[in-house]
């Protein structure tokens, strides 16, 4: 079985005989229920994909779509003029750049139309309209515009460069103010992107278009669902299980937990990544694939202006103004995790019309917050290899060893990272450092700061062989941290439990930055 892995053309998938998982049903009712749509998903989620797909469609190349579930729903095939404009693979950090490209596509659509140029007179946006006029006039058909990820030119200077990235929202407005002029030479538009800009919007120039991103209709059109893994993979999944010496539905499990999990309407359609999920049945291993593919450089920038911590916003209900909808706001980085993939929906609550928001998956539970951890505490220690250790401690029940790690970890923060002349600063700095610690090491579970009917404990952590019960105080002393996991019961309920159990009270040191006093019971 071949994998279009990194492969974006539809005809090359097709020709050259890489597994294609049909969605075309679904682009066919996209194309004949309405004319202009918007739609986000996060990268690498086949966005790109589905442009290069409708773009074959609209040229009528019926060839492509044999055997396709299209095939037998499009009777006509009929050719339309398409304009393709494509964001990627251009770095829209240096002014100028936007144009360039806007002016490269306009003036290769006047050649190809026949059309003199109006540079000196007219911006590209009203070039545009008469390239779209004479399309409609020269084929007898409208025209169909396919703009892929075209938020692009702002997220590269997000936060970076505040005059830039006002003058690329212009340069867009002033492009995308095309499809208000030219409706009538106008069949299909699609623009495809991971965010969607409203409150200062580069759509204002022109009729809103149909956001479909949490359309139930098309929570497929993008990814792949359970069903269709049963039905394109059983002979990988089977291959894998075998390699990881477990049953196939084991297997299966474990790659729902690594790269399943994303919902993208209340009826909670699970959709795995594309990217992850075909990278692992090509290798035939579980890693974080999607994660390494590229860092959101955008969203860290973000999240240093952000004055809450992340366990803050995870695991609880918004109404979807709140997350849907992104506020040029740099201290309300919601919508932008959200929509880039890293948050997704987990639960709907009908009554109050509101969402669950949490991490989709391992993958990127455990990627996102060793990343945000690097960016947040800057240690000089590496890590991935740190987080390994953890994990092989954990799982040999060494406490020692553990305090060492703990306490080397903490001694490698820069002292200027960490220090808070404010005492609720200070407290406030060594929880979510905690906090960050131990979601970064929980390949096993982890509960952190679990309310319990007498108290809300710090941490507790379950492995095969242990449990950990931990007890932080901010300057205080271990033994009063083991105290009031006595006090409060925190131990109770794992009483019958036959695992090993671990009582450990420790205290950070606002004074040197780490493990102050370290006791296990």
């Amino acid at each position: 079985m071949k994998y279009p892995i990194g492969i974006q053309s539809f005809d090359q998938i097709i020709e050259d005989g890489y597994v294609y998982i049909d969605k075309t049903d679904l682009v066919y009712q996209l194309t004949h229920e309405g004319k202009t749509y918007f739609l986000s998903r996060p990268r690498r989620f086949g966005k790109s994909l589905l442009v290069s797909t409708l773009e074959h469609y609209f040229l009528g190349h019926k060839e492509l779509f044999k055997g396709l579930k299209i095939d037998q729903l499009e009777k006509d095939w009929h050719v339309y003029p398409v304009f393709h404009v494509d964001f990627n693979g251009s770095n829209f950090t240096q002014a100028g750049v936007l144009e360039e490209r806007l002016e490269d596509y306009v003036s290769d659509w006047e050649t190809h139309y026949g059309l003199t140029s109006e540079a000196d007179r007219l911006d590209v946006g009203g070039r545009f309209i008469k390239v779209l006029r004479a399309a409609h006039e020269q084929s007898g058909r409208r025209a169909v515009v396919l703009i892929d990820e075209y938020d692009k030119p702002i997220l590269d200077v997000l936060d970076v460069d505040t005059r830039l990235e006002d003058r690329h929202r212009n340069v867009l407005k002033a492009f995308y103010s095309v499809f208000k002029g030219a409706d009538a030479h106008l069949q299909f538009v699609l623009l495809t992107g991971v965010t969607k800009f409203s409150q200062v919007s580069v759509f204002s120039g022109f009729n809103q278009p149909k956001d479909i991103s949490m359309d139930r209709r098309y929570e497929a059109l993008c990814g792949i669902t359970q069903e269709e893994i049963d039905r394109y993979f059983p002979e990988p999944i089977a291959e894998m299980a075998h390699d990881y010496q477990c049953m196939p539905e084991e297997m299966r499990q474990r790659l729902k937990l690594q790269y399943d999990g994303y919902h993208f309407s209340e009826r909670l359609t699970d959709v795995y990544n594309p990217f992850s999920l075909l990278n692992a049945l090509d290798s035939l291993r579980i890693y974080d694939y999607w994660f390494r593919s590229g860092t959101p450089t955008y969203l860290i920038r973000l999240l240093t202006h952000f004055n809450e911590n992340l366990n803050e916003l995870t695991g609880k209900y918004y109404r979807p103004e709140e997350f849907i909808d992104y506020k040029a706001d740099v201290e309300q980085p919601l919508p932008m995790i959200f929509q880039s993939g890293y948050l997704t929906i987990k639960d709907y609550d009908r009554d109050f019309n509101t969402f669950l928001l949490d991490f989709p998956n391992n993958e990127v539970k455990n990627g996102f917050l060793t990343m945000l951890a690097a960016s947040y505490l800057k240690p000089g220690t590496e890590t991935g290899g740190w987080i390994r250790n953890v994990v092989v401690t954990l799982r040999k029940g060494d406490t020692e060893t553990l305090r060492t790690l703990f306490t080397s970890f903490l001694a490698s923060i820069p002292y200027t990272m960490r220090r808070k002349e404010d005492e609720t600063e200070r407290e406030r700095y060594f929880q979510y450092t905690f906090y960050l610690i131990m979601r970064m090491v929980s390949v096993y579970t982890v509960y952190v700061e679990k309310t319990q009917s007498q108290g809300r404990v710090d941490c507790i952590v379950e492995t095969p062989q242990y449990v950990y019960i931990f007890e932080f105080k901010l300057d205080g002393t271990a033994e009063e941290a083991l105290q009031q996991i006595e006090e409060k019961g925190y131990a109770r309920e794992y009483a019958s439990d036959s695992r090993t159990l671990y009582r450990i009270g420790a205290s950070f040191s606002s004074e040197t930055g780490t493990i102050g006093d370290w006791k296990c019971i």
